[in-house]
């Protein structure tokens, strides 16, 4: 069982690493997409990174509950984690208006889907984005997302056994 996180900014290179090092590590690895369709424009970035992929992956769509899936003995890329926190923002997004505590309970409700989730004897590949690195947002709604992700991130920083930070398709290890 191990945990990987790669990190950077949007267009870093951080699938196409993460996808680079699932299949060092398996010849049939999983994919498991995260992000829901918003667009046309959306769905186009989703053909493109599924055109990318051979007919070696496997692949899982799933907007919220990892844990949902049996990953047992293989080795999983979930991309990404900044889209799966999206997803749990967008379906409590009123109460993200209203007040700061419920930054804290999507927080908690998401660490016990990573626990779970992660507790299956497999190889975790997490794909996250760096966003904190601009400035602080004038909407509430973005600043509260953005702790969200910095927590969230830390939070599985803090459980992986590498973590890479991705800076114009240059992998740094930070962990």
């Amino acid at each position: 069982m191990k945990t990987i996180l790669i990190t950077g900014g949007q267009r870093s290179g951080k699938s196409e690493e993460a996808e680079r090092l699932a299949l060092t590590l398996s010849d049939s690895p999983i994919y498991l997409a995260t992000s829901r369709i918003w667009d046309d424009e959306f769905r186009h970035r989703v053909e493109r990174h599924q055109m990318r992929r051979g007919p070696q992956w496997t692949n899982i769509e799933e907007e919220k509950w990892l844990s949902h899936h049996d990953v047992s003995g293989r080795v999983v890329l979930i991309d990404c984690v900044t889209l799966w926190a999206t997803n749990f923002l967008f379906d409590s997004r009123e109460d993200f208006e209203d007040s700061s505590r419920s930054v804290d309970d999507v927080l908690a409700q998401m660490k016990e889907e990573f626990d779970r989730f992660t507790s299956q004897d497999a190889t975790f590949i997490f794909v996250t984005n760096e966003i904190g690195l601009g400035g602080v947002s004038d909407n509430i709604i973005q600043r509260r997302f953005t702790d969200l992700q910095g927590w969230l991130n830390q939070y599985i920083a803090s459980k992986a056994d590498e973590v890479y930070l991705m800076v114009s398709g240059i992998k740094v290890r930070i962990k």
